[in-house]
């Protein structure tokens, strides 16, 4: 078995990390066509989340997400095609929607305190 090679290059952007990195490299590779699309749509709507998660009170617009692309994949990957702005928007409209759901879910009381 050969060992895994470890990657020693810098990372670009440290509030995306490097697996967000490695994916956005490898939607560079692919040809253009609906799963390219499709996987840069998923890797702005990972971005936006770790975004939020890292830079809190900052906002994660679309406008930010859209040059932080351009940026880690050295202009490589752009988000100017056609539908994804909605595509953004729609999904990340969905999970705000989750999140407001399980937050104002009523918790459980745990029966073994007394």
């Amino acid at each position: 078995m050969e060992p895994l090679r470890k990657d020693l290059s810098p990372i670009k952007m440290r509030n995306y990390g490097r697996i967000l990195q490695d994916v956005v490299a490898y939607v560079c590779s692919l040809e253009d066509g609906p799963s390219r699309r499709a996987l840069t749509v998923y890797v702005a709507q990972c971005m936006r989340q770790k975004n939020l998660v890292w830079n809190k009170d900052q906002e994660s617009g679309i406008d930010r997400i859209k040059a932080d692309i351009a940026k880690i994949s050295n202009g490589k990957l752009t988000c100017d095609f056609p539908g994804f702005e909605e595509a953004f928007n729609d999904t990340s409209k969905k999970q705000d929607n989750q999140s407001k759901k399980q937050d104002n879910q009523p918790k459980k009381k745990d029966k073994n305190k007394k």
